[in-house]
């Protein structure tokens, strides 16, 4: 069961098109299900209407899921559920700390390499001594549990000590908004998704939703982070940095195909993805010709 999940900040572009068809295009070699979930958590991020572009855009690629949407935004049942059941294990904690409070504690905490971020220093760990939660945190294993090794389909081995990245992380933001990594997780499990593909920006958050995972007693899914799309300047195609939306249609797709090792010269979009497919099912266990950073690697 494969995914694609977009958050609705405005409609899709080259870089977001080659997440949604790589998730597509791996669920179909593989013989299985593709879903789309709205990631509209973040309510004051989103933009009317960004999120029917957004289906508009992928089915005229070919690309409709294969059950209904889901959008998070209707599921904060769920996240509460999650985190009362953390809680009642002592996996979660509340945090009255501003950010202000955090940012002093930083500024006498050591670095670990120049440039770096000091971790959350764990202030209300041991608990809220009378002040008032006003975010709620996961409370990470002690040494050597926050250190998370993974396999990633294209990059490899991976490993990445959560404690000393970024410390115990939140689940529950201070303005009653349920932070990414949680969400994610939770609908990862309930939509029983077991291979997320997605852009290789997104790698740094595995090792944080790999330990929420085992903090619900979830299944972890197989990674595969698939190389970015950029613009002349080497950066990374984003809405926040202009990058223009796409035009739904074959043309689109054989625009990114090459990004993902695929070489087609169908004119149809039905075309298009018969061939992407075929190609993909026969590279799965060889080195694909992936192109730009990151381009070696192998997908299973």
């Amino acid at each position: 069961m494969g995914r694609f999940a977009p958050s609705p900040t405005g409609p899709l572009h080259d870089g977001s098109l080659l997440a949604a068809l790589g998730s597509w295009l791996d669920a179909r070699a593989h013989g299985g299900r593709w879903l789309v979930r709205i990631e509209d958590v973040d309510t004051p991020r989103c933009s009317p209407g960004a999120d029917a572009e957004i289906l508009r855009q992928l089915a005229g690629c070919g690309l409709v899921p294969d059950a209904p949407v889901w959008w998070q935004s209707r599921r904060q049942a769920a996240y509460q559920g999650a985190l009362d059941a953390m809680l009642e294990q002592s996996l979660a904690y509340g945090c009255a700390c501003s950010r202000s409070d955090i940012a002093r504690a930083r500024a006498t905490a050591p670095l670990r390499s120049p440039g770096a971020v000091p971790a959350y220093p764990g202030t209300c760990r041991a608990g809220l001594r009378g002040a008032v939660a006003r975010a709620w945190r996961l409370r990470l294993p002690d040494p050597p549990g926050s250190v998370v090794l993974w396999q990633d389909r294209r990059l490899g081995m991976q490993s990445e000590d959560v404690a000393a990245r970024c410390g115990d992380f939140v689940l529950k933001r201070a303005d009653g908004m349920w932070a990414y990594q949680l969400a994610v997780v939770v609908d990862d499990a309930a939509q029983g998704v077991t291979d997320v593909v997605r852009g290789e920006d997104l790698s740094t958050s595995s090792a944080r939703q790999i330990l929420l995972q085992r903090a619900l007693g979830a299944p972890t899914p197989r990674y595969l982070h698939l190389p970015l799309v950029c613009d002349a300047a080497g950066r990374k195609l984003s809405k926040q940095a202009g990058a223009q939306p796409f035009a739904p249609g074959a043309q689109a797709l054989l625009r990114v195909l090459p990004k993902l090792g695929v070489q087609c010269n169908a004119a149809s979009v039905a075309d298009v993805l018969a061939s992407a497919v075929a190609q993909w099912r026969a590279h799965r266990a060889r080195r694909l010709p992936w192109s730009g950073p990151g381009s070696s690697g192998v997908v299973a």
